[in-house]
């Protein structure tokens, strides 16, 4: 059994496209709430759980939904096309509000942008599940994972290269290009895979798939005790890693000007370097995972992570050392990305994909609903400081809810000879 790198890169499109609008949403949205419409952090920390907020509804709701969609075009398709046209129209109203300074209009296109966003991503996340077999899917999500780290690093680079130094930039260059980026991605993804004809191929090749799915009792009914304790726990590491995560990239570009005084878009720096070791790492630590297992490279990657935010509290000042300690942040946060999604669908039955992958979504929303007001207040009311010491303390109550988990583990069969490590997926 074989993963088609090929197909799985093309998969990846969507979620290339979904990451790349996420940072520039995360980085230059709290700028504009701070700099032209003058909040506080609290105040902009609420705002930005907004899409959280939603989230938490609109994913498991378009991702069950989807399970249950048949269309000549495929289940999730439609979704994601639709969702991507309308994410880019409201989305280009965002730096008009900011330059007009017209707060009703940025609200109601930045409502707009985070609703059209909810109605597709666990439909395009469910696609590479839709279309990869189980024991696989751990190497293919560190493909995807690649991809979307092309899609935050270029949405990083079009920031260091488009904003300003400036005390009001203009946004509308950089979320211009953004938006580019995300209908040619789609445009390929459509253009390359044929959803409906590629998940029968993938069922007919592949029953196995379905023996796996009757080990977990009756196909409408709960899963068995141990399993949902399992899935319990999971999901519990989801929202606390989250919650460490979201609270240093939320807060990352107003914390670099505020302790370390770094001015326009060169803050997005490090977060490049973390995007950079990401891409290097994802295709081995999916390697890693299937000789050594999910569970135990997610812990790897809790503890890099962990030491990360620890060392990166240290700094008092600006050091360009700062860019090693994000290098193993995005080390860690490979690890763990690469492996706890397909975990939690590991779980599911086939038809229930877009439902699981609604509850995985649900718990890193509900983590960056959170996150974002408490670690926000204590921005306010204590000091940028706390953010780091913030983020080790929810990494490490991950680690002892991961310790919990004691299923979703697949690694793949073991190969009948050496001479088959050498086979390459067209």
């Amino acid at each position: 059994m074989k993963l088609n790198y090929k197909r799985t890169f093309l998969i990846g499109f969507a979620f290339l496209s979904i990451s790349a609008f996420w940072q520039l949403y995360d980085s230059i949205v709290p700028l504009i709430l701070k700099n032209t419409f003058k909040m506080g952090e609290t105040i902009t920390g609420a705002i930005m759980s907004i899409d959280n907020i939603l989230a938490l509804f609109l994913l498991p709701l378009f991702g069950a939904w989807s399970d249950r969609v048949d269309t000549r075009f495929g289940k999730r398709m439609p979704f994601i096309v639709l969702g991507t046209v309308a994410a880019v129209i409201f989305m280009m109203l965002i730096p008009l509000a900011d330059n007009t300074v017209n707060f009703p209009l940025f609200f109601i296109a930045l409502g707009m942008t985070l609703l059209a966003m909810g109605t597709y991503r666990s439909p395009a996340v469910a696609l590479m599940p839709d279309l990869t077999p189980k024991p696989l899917r751990s190497k293919a999500n560190a493909v995807i994972n690649l991809m979307g780290a092309v899609g935050y690093i270029f949405a990083l680079m079009a920031i260091r290269l488009l904003v300003k130094k400036d005390a009001n930039p203009d946004y509308t260059a950089v979320f211009a290009v953004v938006a580019f980026l995300m209908v040619v991605s789609v445009a390929i993804l459509v253009a390359a895979i044929r959803e409906k004809k590629l998940a029968a191929r993938i069922a007919e090749e592949y029953p196995e798939d379905e023996e796996a799915d009757k080990g977990k009792g009756s196909s409408t009914g709960p899963l068995p005790r141990d399993v949902r304790k399992s899935l319990v726990f999971l999901l519990a590491s989801i929202f606390l890693w989250f919650t460490a995560y979201n609270a240093v990239t939320t807060a990352y570009s107003r914390y670099a000007g505020e302790v370390w005084g770094l001015r326009g878009g060169s803050f997005a720096d490090s977060l490049m370097i973390a995007g950079a070791a990401a891409i290097v790492s994802y295709i081995p630590i999916g390697m890693i995972a299937s000789a050594i297992g999910r569970k135990k490279t997610i812990i790897i990657g809790i503890l890099m992570m962990s030491a990360s935010y620890f060392c990166g509290f240290l700094f008092v000042k600006y050091s360009p050392l700062i860019n090693v300690v994000f290098a193993f942040t995005g080390f860690g946060w490979s690890a763990i990305n690469v492996n706890s999604y397909p975990m939690v669908v590991e779980m599911s039955r086939s038809g229930d994909v877009g439902k699981y992958t609604g509850y995985y979504y649900t718990f890193s929303m509900a983590a960056q609903v959170f996150t974002p007001i408490f670690s926000g207040f204590l921005l306010e009311k204590i000091s940028y400081r706390t953010l780091f010491p913030y983020a080790v303390v929810f990494s490490l109550l991950s680690l002892c809810t991961m310790l919990m988990v004691k299923h979703g583990d697949s690694r793949p069969p073991r190969r009948k000879s050496r001479l088959e490590e050498f086979d390459v997926a067209d």
